[in-house]
């Protein structure tokens, strides 16, 4: 099985300015999930897709795959990781042979730990055709979520639902952004990392479900690298 880790850092972030190049314990963020994805049989290279030649010279330090600056119109803010995705696949394919999957690693989430990602990757060898997505429990429950139309705030979801008690609420969970795992075909057909059924795979700490994307949860990782 020939799996490609993928780990999109684009320069731009508005609401963490460089932020894939952030230090995090003394080391900048996309080293963090660059580490993570070494020295696993089943990955055959580790890609990082950048427009930003500092973090390009990071990642090859870091022992990663950079051949290329990402396009234009690939970093902006309205473009879509299925496209990076489809633009690294498409050149990893032509220039160093096909592949069974595709792994997506934001830097975002840099507790996500080796032992997950074996783990999914273990679960995608038995059923290559399902997506792997990482999940996390939803706080509060989607079903207590309102819109706001003026002066007034109204339920998204309508009925009895609305009123019932956290107990009596089904468990509800999701993406939480830590693993993307699907395969090539699957990404080529459907220009999607999901698809109508896929495995939740469930994070189950809020350590590695933490998201960086802004000032405070950059914050809230130091506070826990401060308590190991």
């Amino acid at each position: 099985m020939r799996i490609l880790a993928l780990i999109p850092a684009r320069s731009g972030s508005k609401r963490l300015p460089g932020k894939n190049k952030k230090l995090l314990g003394g080391k900048p963020l996309i080293t963090w999930s660059i580490n993570s994805a070494k020295k696993i049989p089943e990955i055959c290279d580790i890609l990082v897709s950048t427009d930003d030649p500092i973090i390009a010279r990071i990642a090859k330090r870091d022992g990663a795959l950079v051949p290329w600056l990402r396009p234009k119109k690939l970093a902006s803010d309205t473009a879509k990781s299925v496209n990076v995705a489809l633009h690294a696949v498409d050149w990893y394919e032509k220039n160093r042979g096909n592949l069974d999957g595709l792994l997506l690693l934001q830097p975002t989430s840099p507790f996500r730990t080796k032992k997950r990602i074996r783990f999914a990757l273990k679960k995608f060898s038995e059923d290559p055709k399902i997506p792997i997505v990482g999940v996390a429990k939803m706080h509060p429950h989607p079903l207590w979520s309102f819109k706001i139309k003026g002066n007034y705030g109204y339920p998204f979801f309508k009925g009895k639902a609305f009123c019932r008690r956290s107990q009596e609420l089904p468990e509800a969970y999701g993406l939480d952004g830590s693993i993307y795992l699907c395969s090539v075909s699957h990404l080529k057909k459907t220009k999607s990392f999901l698809g109508s059924k896929i495995f939740p795979f469930v994070t189950h700490t809020f350590k590695e479900a933490l998201e960086i994307d802004e000032i405070e949860d950059y914050k809230i990782a130091q506070k826990l690298l401060e308590k190991k």
